[in-house]
């Protein structure tokens, strides 16, 4: 990928982990280093055309989260407790001075939730359309929701590994991205379906695909995000695009409340992944907001 990333394989838990690194183009020991953090089913390279930019003047490292991406993909119980701690280890192996951590859809859950667990991580973070889970379930009714949990351990039984060998074809990855998550459909090419489609070939990627539709359904999955933000120590910059389709954008007006030193700014025209969307329109908002 031309980028200027460097890949590399380190191990958490035993497991592989992959990596990114681009060493800053003018070394400046006072701009941190940034961290990337994909969402849900992407990799390293959805931020394609971001790091260049953001590596003009700062080291940027981007990590796949275990289970997707070229990281290893084990039949484990995933969790953003899991992530958090996979991106807590990578600091302090890799990193281990204050980083600005950016991160989209689950991702951006990661690093928030990162940042307020180890505050001695972050000096600021970045979210691109944070997703709340409590605020997900709490779409259902309290007495509802053991049948609720029920119906959909019957359903990922039977129906999600057929599902993912569908959904993993790159017609149906590019008829998703096309038709619900990006705007701007020239985005989705096909080097952006490739980054997509490759790690869901993996030998491991369907019982991986099984056990991450398990986790996020159980009530432990992630801690709470509103509590989270309140105890966050560093400045927030939130950025949502106003099309997305994924996750409501009025969340952002509900979210940003809870933050002490939040910023929130809605990206007309964009959508779920709005840094891939419209990179260039993202990296000015985020080099802006770091100067």
């Amino acid at each position: 990928m031309a980028n200027g990333m460097q890949y590399r394989d380190w191990y958490f838990r035993g497991w592989r982990s992959r990596y990114g690194f681009c060493r800053s183009r003018n070394s400046d020991p006072n701009k941190p280093p940034i961290l990337l953090i994909h969402g849900f089913g992407a990799a390293i390279d959805h931020w394609r055309s971001n790091i260049p930019a953001l590596a003009e003047n700062h080291t940027v490292y981007a990590i796949d989260l275990l289970g997707f991406g070229g990281s290893e993909k084990p039949p484990t119980r995933y969790s953003i407790h899991l992530w958090v701690e996979q991106v807590f280890q990578f600091w302090q192996k890799f990193i281990n001075v204050p980083m600005v951590i950016i991160g989209n859809s689950i991702g951006s859950l990661v690093a928030a939730i990162a940042a307020s667990h180890h505050p001695e991580i972050a000096s600021g973070v970045v979210v691109i359309s944070l997703p709340d889970i409590d605020a997900f379930n709490d779409m259902v009714p309290k007495a509802l929701q053991p049948i609720e949990r029920t119906v959909k351990a019957i359903v990922s039984a039977f129906l999600v590994k057929p599902l993912f060998h569908l959904v993993r074809q790159p017609f149906a990855i590019r008829l998703v991205l096309k038709g619900i998550v990006y705007c701007d459909r020239r985005r989705v090419d096909d080097q952006l379906v490739e980054i997509i489609a490759k790690p869901a070939r993996d030998r491991q990627a369907a019982e991986a695909f099984l056990r991450l539709n398990r986790s996020i359904n159980q009530p432990n999955y992630s801690p709470s995000l509103t509590q989270a933000l309140s105890q966050l120590q560093v400045p927030l910059l939130i950025l949502w695009g106003s099309c997305d389709r994924l996750i409501p954008p009025s969340e952002g007006k509900r979210l940003v409340k809870y933050a002490p030193n939040a910023t929130l700014m809605y990206l007309e025209g964009l959508g779920h992944c709005a840094h891939d969307d419209h990179p260039e329109r993202v990296n000015h908002e985020i080099l802006t907001w770091l100067a």
